[in-house]
C-alpha cells in the first residue's frame, strides 16, 4: 500500500509540510509506503473546462504546466491520498485547488476510476481562523470523487503561523498523529 501526500504550501518546510510529516510518521509505522510532493510554488493553473480530458479519455490533461499529469499519475497509482494546504483567505492554496480542479475533472471524465475508493485525508495549517473552509475544501473533492475519509481526534489542522510553530502545537500534533493511525487502519481494512 501507498500514500501520496500533497503539500501545497509554497513553505517547502513550514508548518503544512511539517503537519503532513507526522501523519505519513504514523503511517510508516504501519508499515505503509508514503511518498511527500512538494505542490506549493509549482506553476500549475486552474481548469480551462476544455473538455479535453473527456474526449481523449486517456487520465491526462492536455495542459503541459508543471509536472499536474505526474500528480495526476501519482494519485491513481496510490491507495490513500493526504492533501494539505495553509489557509488563504479562507481557502485552499492556489496550487491546491488547481490540483482538485484538474484532477477532480480528469477522473470524472474517464469514469471515476482514478480517484474511487481511495482514502483521502486533509491537512490544514492556520494562523487562527478560515480553517474549516479550507478542511471543507478538500473533504468536498474527495466525496465527489467517492473516496473513503478516515476521522481524527480534531478537524485535521494546526493553529500555527511561522514555520515550525505546529511543534508548539500538541492538540495538533495529536490529532495528525490519531489521523496517520486511523488513515493505516481504514487502508489495511480497504485492502485486505
Amino acid at each position: 500500500m501507498k500514500v501520496v501526500a500533497f503539500n501545497g504550501s509554497p513553505r517547502i518546510n513550514g508548518n503544512t509540510a511539517q503537519s503532513i510529516q507526522i501523519v505519513l510518521a504514523e503511517l510508516n509505522k504501519a508499515g505503509i509506503e508514503t511518498e511527500f510532493v512538494q505542490l506549493g510554488g509549482k506553476r500549475v493553473f486552474g481548469c480551462l473546462a476544455c473538455g479535453k480530458c473527456a474526449e481523449n479519455k486517456d487520465n491526462r490533461c492536455v495542459r503541459t504546466d508543471d509536472e499536474m499529469n505526474t500528480f495526476i499519475e501519482k494519485m491513481q497509482q496510490a491507495d490513500g491520498i493526504i492533501i494539505g494546504s495553509p489557509t488563504y483567505f479562507s481557502n485552499v492554496s492556489t496550487e491546491v485547488k488547481a490540483l482538485i480542479d484538474r484532477a477532480g475533472f480528469v477522473s470524472k471524465a474517464n469514469g471515476g476510476e482514478i480517484l474511487r475508493g481511495k482514502v483521502g485525508a486533509s491537512v490544514v495549517s492556520v494562523r487562527r481562523a478560515g480553517a474549516t473552509f479550507v478542511y471543507s475544501a478538500i473533504n468536498f473533492f474527495f466525496g465527489i470523487a467517492e473516496m473513503v475519509v478516515p476521522a481524527s481526534s480534531y478537524w485535521n489542522m494546526t493553529l500555527a503561523l511561522e514555520p515550525g510553530d505546529v511543534q508548539k502545537d500538541a492538540e495538533g500534533i495529536q490529532t495528525f498523529q490519531t489521523l496517520g493511525k486511523n488513515m493505516a487502519k481504514l487502508l489495511k481494512q480497504i485492502n485486505a
